[in-house]
């Protein structure tokens, strides 16, 4: 049995349609690359049909692991959530307290992580230090470079 994971609406709708563009349009691309592979004659030495096969099969396992995802995704319900506290899909103004540095983050989950857009995954260091705090507390968060001390300015959903 697979594990549960948890997804925003945008999150399980992006990937719906990577699993619709794999089966609809890169499925039948690698079949037909099979087929023309098939028809140049002597299959046991046919590195093109040898390369297209390979990637089909590649290609099937990496359907599977996202039907996978799929079946075993659960969508994050907003409605229910304490917006006072930083929990999961919390967007989070934060303060550290050595150099007044400020930063803000949306806490993800880990599918939908993308530090450039400022999503960070809800189980990285930060975010786990961040989880359950409120506006004006404090977090003494370990990171790799030491122990980092963060102030919560603002949460917002």
């Amino acid at each position: 049995m697979s594990e549960t994971k948890y997804f925003t609406k945008e999150g399980l709708k992006k990937l719906r349609d990577e699993v619709e563009y794999l089966t609809n349009v890169e499925r039948p691309r690698i079949s037909k690359q099979i087929a023309e592979a098939r028809d140049k004659g002597d299959l046991s030495e046919n590195a093109e049909y040898d390369a297209a096969k390979e990637a089909q099969g590649l290609l099937e396992l990496k359907i599977a692991k996202l039907q996978e995802k799929l079946r075993a995704g659960r969508l994050i319900d907003e409605s229910k959530m304490d917006e006072s506290k930083v929990y999961i899909l919390s967007t989070v103004t934060i303060k550290n307290v050595k150099n007044n540095a400020t930063m803000k983050y949306t806490l993800v989950p880990e599918e939908e992580s993308d530090l450039k857009q400022g999503k960070i995954s809800v189980e990285s260091p930060i975010a786990k230090g961040l989880l359950g705090k409120e506006i004006g507390n404090t977090a003494d968060i370990t990171v790799p470079a030491g122990t980092l001390t963060f102030k919560i300015i603002d949460i917002t959903r």
